[in-house]
């Protein structure tokens, strides 16, 4: 019995990723296909009904591994599920300030025929809005990300600074 119980404890550890490790992972997502795959990998276990962010950083492994699809049905099929899965959680969290960042990072860069950009100002204004308040290691995670976003300007990045 002890023996079943320590392997579903292990089980359970083992399927949800450590965010400190997602959050690391995300921010070089991007800059290839195989760090894009690694990043899908890492979420494949989490579920709808696990934590919110872990669920917004799942939704943007789905989006971004659209990117990589052949097909343009497949593409278009994975974008959809990611955005939904994605809106879906900002819908249950909307004042998490991480899912907005993360749905900002998206549609920042996916392109204009998407139509997946309608809410790169109101997420701008979010984090901006709210940032002071996050604590430190959140606050710094989020400044790594507004100095790199194509969204803030460079006179708007300096209350980050």
């Amino acid at each position: 019995m002890k023996l079943l119980i320590s392997l579903l404890l292990f089980i359970n550890f083992a399927g949800t990723p450590d965010l400190g490790t997602i959050r690391k992972m995300y921010t070089g997502v991007t800059k290839s296909e195989n760090n894009a795959k690694e990043f899908s990998e890492k979420l494949a276990g989490v579920s709808n009904s696990d934590d919110k962010l872990l669920v917004a950083y799942k939704a943007a492994s789905i989006l971004l591994d659209s990117k990589y699809e052949k097909k343009l049905k497949n593409k278009m099929d994975r974008f959809k599920e990611g955005a939904t899965l994605l809106e879906s959680t900002i819908k249950n969290e909307p004042n998490n300030i991480e899912i907005r960042m993360i749905r900002l990072s998206i549609q920042e860069n996916v392109p204009g025929v998407t139509g997946y950009k309608k809410n790169i100002k109101e997420d701008k204004k979010y984090l901006t809005d709210n940032y002071a308040a996050q604590n430190s290691s959140l606050k710094e995670y989020l400044k790594d990300f507004i100095l790199q976003s194509k969204s803030f300007s460079e006179k708007e990045k300096q209350f980050v600074k």
